[in-house]
């Protein structure tokens, strides 16, 4: 039976190792300002989604989530050597577009503010 709290607690784990990897670990200038937003460990602890939010074009997004992609496997070695666990996860990596698409809600709101007086 899965633990949620310990799932909700590996996922902060890795969201924070994942960040300090990126930052100070990954030289690939393809990866732009990328940061870790959230990340999904599965229940039975194998697999974990990583969102993950770029500033920049449609094409920077693209170019840093598929180079994240590839580097997936040094990410994972490298989480094996700071986190203890029986088995590391598969790291599966999405593009995480709330904060863009919040700013745009509040964009409309602004907007419609705006007209009404």
């Amino acid at each position: 039976m899965a633990n949620p709290h310990r799932q909700e607690k590996l996922g902060e784990l890795f969201a924070a190792e994942l960040s300090e990897l990126l930052h100070t670990r990954l030289k690939d200038p393809r990866v732009g300002f990328a940061s870790i937003t959230h990340v999904e460990v599965s229940g039975d602890l194998r697999h974990a989604k990583i969102f993950v939010s770029v500033m920049g074009s449609a094409e920077e997004q693209v170019a840093t989530i598929k180079t994240l992609k590839h580097a997936s496997g040094y990410l994972r070695h490298e989480l094996a050597g700071r986190i203890t666990l029986r088995y590391m996860p598969e790291l599966a990596f999405k593009l995480d577009t709330s904060i863009a698409e919040g700013a745009r809600v509040l964009e409309l709101i602004q907007q419609n503010e705006r007209e009404q007086h």
